[in-house]
Order: structure tokens, then C-alpha cells, then sequence
């Protein structure tokens, strides 16, 4: 009881620190990654032939394709894969706590990898780690593994709700706890961003199985005609507005430009040298968008520290874009300006010597998240964005 009665006030403070802090990318939906296309850019997860690492070793459990109906195909199985660590736990006969976090919309390992507040707390609560992963993410892929079949069409499809991600993370719970003899233990769940909404939701619909849940930047409230569709973009115009008024007015006034550039004769052209964009392909709407996803996912991840989570980039990037924005040596050149700002978030590490539109390869395993998004959420996204920045 102890325990339970520490961890439950632990997370009732956290959760209001994290309220106060986290907010600035709570609204995270409606993109999916875009990546440089500069494969030395691209973050590489690490694989071994043995399923561990240091980190946590890889396990699957034999997951139900659907908990709630009585079909036939409803009792079909695909395997469901989790990562464990068990290094600080301390065990059954101790009650020790089960800290498990609900997948989101990629690859579980690329979560892992970055979840560092659950291993440095593991220690102090003596927690047994566990990472699920999301279903028809990563390698957990219902209808044999085979994602060709998987992602045919809406009936496979039909299968990849939250309400069965939730019903899989109970199930192979409550079975790890009984593999474990561990069925007294108590579990939080964690989660950011979407995950973060899982866990919430993980706590309200099985409180007999999860006792509490740390929610990181989660959107619990970003429904149609609840959270304005706005609220999105106008934190991200806030975070750059308020490094520089400059800085704001050039990222703002810059789409019209784009747009007037490319309508131009030899405006293209232009446009493909001032960005280094390979000679394959330029176009001025994925050029705008690859702009867009700079900016957004730099503001999403404007972290005091450098990381490597969706790019490689340093240390409060969000300031860095803004000083590459206001250098005077760029003079009154506005694609230079971007050119340097979005180098901050697609070429940190200086290797990329051209980027490539037209191939958009997908490092973390979302590919279904686009899809996702507005079959099941209900989220309402305005595009005027664009010439807004964000009003």
C-alpha cells in the first residue's frame, strides 16, 4: 500500500508539472513525418538479430484481431510485440510496480529510445519497464504480418482503432502479470502525444488494471467543437513570434512569395536552387509543405537539449531557426532566410547536400497515421495556415 500511496502522489504532482510545461506541443496531429529525404539523415534505429539491447529485451504475445465482436475473423491472431526491462524491478513477492507505456502511431523502438524520464525513475519506484506497441505499427501487424494485406482497404482497416489498441495493451497486461505472478502489482500507464491520450484513456476505460497515468503533450481535448482547429498553429506562431517579431513577419510573408516565385517564368528554377532542392522534382505546394513541416515539428520538439527524436537538432532549435532567419548576411534575401532556418531541422548535422521532394521515406513506421487521424478522431484542420503564419 505503500508503494501504491507514493506513486499516486508522485504522479498527482508531475501531472501538474507537466500540465505547465509540456503544453507548447499539445496539439501534435494531422502531420506525419517528413523527412529530408537525405538517407544519411535519417535516424536508424538499432537492430540486433538477437531482439535486445541494452535498453530492453523484445518479446511478442499472441494478440486477438477483435475484442468486441463475435465474428469468425474476430478470433483471428497476429503477434503483438513489447519491449521489457526488468533491470530495476523489484519483483512480485515486493509488489514492485509495472510502468508501461501505450504505444503510439510508429515503431515502439523509436519510443523506447526516447522515453528517458521512465528508465530515470525506474530505479527509485523499483519498476518492471514495458513498451507496447500500437497495432499496425511497427512490427505488429495483424493479418499474418503482412502489411500488403493489412493496409488493403477499410475492412483490414476497420481493426486499427484506439479502442482496440486499448483492449490489446489490457489483455497482454493482465497476462504478463499472471506470467510474472505479479497480478497484485500496481501499473501506470505513460504515454505522449497521442500515446499520452491512450494512457488517459487507458486509466478511465480499465481502472482495474492501471491505477493512474502520466499524460505528456496530450491532446485529450482536441475534438471538433471542443479545442479550436486553430489552437494548433497558433502556439507554433507564439513560439517563433516570441524569439523575434522579424522572425514571425518572414516566415509569414514567405508563402505568398513562394507561390509568386513559382508562377513566374524560370520561377521554379529559382526556387530548386535557393532551397538545394535535387534536380529530380520541384513543385510549389511540397515545397510549401516541406517548409510547413519544418517549422511545426522544430516547434513540437523545441527541446532545451539536443536530440535526435524526429532529426537531428541542437539545443532549443526553435531559436536557432530565428537566428538563421534574422542574420544579417542573408540581407534582404527571403529564401536564404528559410533555406537556413529549415537547414536547422533537415540538415543539422551538414551532410545533406541536396533534398530530395519526391521521395518521402517514412524512418519511423507512421504510415498509417495519416489515415488514422481522421477515420477515428474527428479533428478539424485549416490549411490557411499558410499565409497566415498563424494569425
Amino acid at each position: 500500500m505503500r508503494i501504491e500511496a507514493n506513486l499516486i502522489l508522485f504522479f498527482w504532482a508531475f501531472s501538474i508539472f507537466s500540465c505547465l510545461c509540456f503544453s507548447v506541443s499539445s496539439v501534435n496531429f494531422g502531420y506525419r513525418f517528413h523527412s529530408s529525404a537525405i538517407k544519411a539523415e535519417q535516424v536508424k534505429l538499432p537492430r540486433k538479430s538477437s531482439g535486445t539491447n541494452k535498453l530492453y529485451k523484445t518479446k511478442y504475445f499472441t494478440q486477438i484481431l477483435d475484442h468486441f465482436n463475435f465474428n469468425p475473423k474476430s478470433y483471428q491472431k497476429f503477434q503483438h510485440r513489447y519491449l521489457i526491462n526488468d533491470t530495476y524491478w523489484g519483483g512480485p513477492k515486493k509488489n514492485s510496480p509495472i510502468f508501461v507505456y501505450t504505444g503510439n502511431e510508429g515503431d515502439i523502438e523509436w519510443f523506447a529510445q526516447n522515453t528517458g524520464f521512465m528508465f530515470d525513475i525506474a530505479p527509485h519506484f523499483q519498476a518492471l519497464l514495458v513498451f507496447i506497441e500500437h497495432r499496425f505499427y511497427g512490427k505488429s501487424i495483424p493479418f499474418g504480418g503482412d502489411k500488403d494485406v493489412a493496409y488493403s482497404n477499410a475492412s483490414t482497416l476497420g481493426y486499427l482503432t484506439s479502442t482496440q489498441a486499448l483492449a490489446d495493451y489490457a489483455t497482454l497486461i493482465i497476462d504478463l502479470k499472471k506470467n510474472l505472478t505479479a497480478v497484485d502489482a500496481p501499473v501506470l500507464a505513460f504515454g505522449g502525444s497521442y500515446g499520452g491520450m491512450l494512457a488517459s484513456w487507458f486509466r478511465l476505460k480499465y481502472p482495474h488494471v492501471a491505477i493512474g497515468a502520466l499524460a505528456s503533450s496530450a491532446p485529450i481535448l482536441n475534438f471538433e467543437n471542443i479545442t479550436s482547429p486553430y489552437s494548433f498553429y497558433n502556439i507554433i506562431t507564439q513560439d517563433f513570434r516570441s524569439e523575434s517579431e522579424n522572425c514571425y513577419k518572414v516566415i509569414k510573408g514567405s508563402w505568398k512569395k513562394i507561390e509568386d516565385t513559382g508562377k513566374q517564368s524560370g520561377g521554379l528554377e529559382l526556387l530548386r536552387k535557393s532551397f538545394r532542392i535535387c534536380k529530380n522534382f520541384i513543385d510549389v505546394d511540397v515545397l510549401e509543405s516541406w517548409l510547413e513541416t519544418a517549422f511545426a515539428y522544430t516547434a513540437m520538439t523545441d527541446y532545451p537539449t539536443p536530440s535526435n527524436f524526429l532529426n537531428p537538432m541542437p539545443a532549443y532549435p526553435v531559436k536557432q531557426m530565428c537566428k538563421a532567419i534574422d542574420d544579417p548576411k542573408s540581407g534582404n534575401d527571403t529564401f536564404a532566410k528559410l533555406y537556413g532556418a529549415a537547414s536547422v531541422y533537415y540538415n543539422y548535422s551538414g551532410t545533406a547536400t541536396c533534398f530530395n521532394l519526391a521521395y518521402s521515406p517514412d524512418p519511423h513506421g507512421l504510415d498509417l497515421w495519416s489515415w488514422q487521424v481522421p477515420e477515428y478522431f474527428s479533428f478539424s484542420f485549416h490549411f490557411t495556415f499558410f499565409f497566415q503564419f498563424w494569425d
